[in-house]
């Protein structure tokens, strides 16, 4: 059995992200995948079973990578308003410099593939964010609520700042530029909504 090759496997991975993201998962097949990474479909073969197994384990690697990134320097018994900004910025820092591994995830968001990515994300994330909501919410920090409302208030502000920042642009068609100064005072208006 041949050993792995993890820098091939790595281009493999990489040039599919790339590609899922620019040309959406309807294109992207195994033969071109081959090509553009410069390997045999062979090769590809060696490392998964066949295209859905690529894609599942790429999603799953990809949105662990997320977590990380997310998750970084953040415990699940920091005070509410400490942990959420540390999200806060680890989360605008991975969108924002993984502009590729960011539209990849939401190319699988809306595809058949999401089962597996999902259940890899929501398994990392209940290990430290499902805790820090429930020791808010026990310490009074943060009236009860659902995980979906929390998200809604708590994370969809910043993924909106994200994306005018992205396009350029907001709904006045003025240009957008990205801040840590705008993005604290959107940060200070979802604190206030959450906190008792």
């Amino acid at each position: 059995m041949r050993p792995r090759d993890e820098n091939k496997i790595q281009g493999i991975r990489e040039k599919a992200i790339e590609m899922i993201t620019n040309e959406g998962l309807e294109n992207f097949g195994i033969n071109r995948l081959a090509k553009a990474a410069g390997v045999s479909p062979a090769t590809i073969y060696i490392y998964y079973k066949d295209k859905d197994d690529l894609i599942n384990q790429i999603s799953v690697e990809e949105g662990l990578r997320m977590c990380g990134a997310t998750l970084e320097g953040f415990e699940a018994d920091m005070p509410f308003e400490k942990g959420l900004w540390i999200q806060w910025k680890n989360r605008a820092k991975y969108a924002l410099n993984n502009q590729v591994g960011a539209s990849f995830y939401d190319q699988l968001r809306n595809s058949t593939y999401r089962e597996q990515m999902l259940k890899a994300i929501s398994d990392e994330m209940k290990k430290k964010a499902g805790p820090f909501v429930k020791n808010a919410i026990k310490n009074g920090e943060i009236n009860e609520i659902s995980m979906e409302v929390f998200w809604s208030v708590a994370l969809a502000p910043l993924y909106s700042l994200v994306k005018f920042h992205q396009d350029e642009h907001t709904f006045s068609g003025k240009k957008f530029v990205f801040s840590e100064k705008i993005m604290k005072e959107t940060f200070n208006y979802v604190i206030k909504a959450l906190k008792k």
